[in-house]
């Protein structure tokens, strides 16, 4: 059976953490950033957990070596 190939563009957005959850940066943190209040930003500061068992498998699958 050949190698399967990693998407890309799912490897750079998304990690899997030691248990096997997928995890993700959240949006709203390039520009713009003056008319958020810092709680919000803090907020986006952490790193979130994909909920939903439909989109890990999706996202697993395109991951095959993670």
């Amino acid at each position: 059976m050949p190698k399967l190939k990693t998407k890309k563009g799912v490897a750079k957005r998304f990690k899997l953490s030691k248990k096997g959850k997928i995890r993700y940066a959240s949006c709203g943190k390039k520009h713009l950033l003056s008319s958020k209040t810092t709680k919000r930003l803090r907020g986006l500061r952490r790193l979130k957990t994909l909920k939903g068992k439909k989109g890990v498998k999706y996202l697993k699958r395109m991951l095959p070596y993670a």
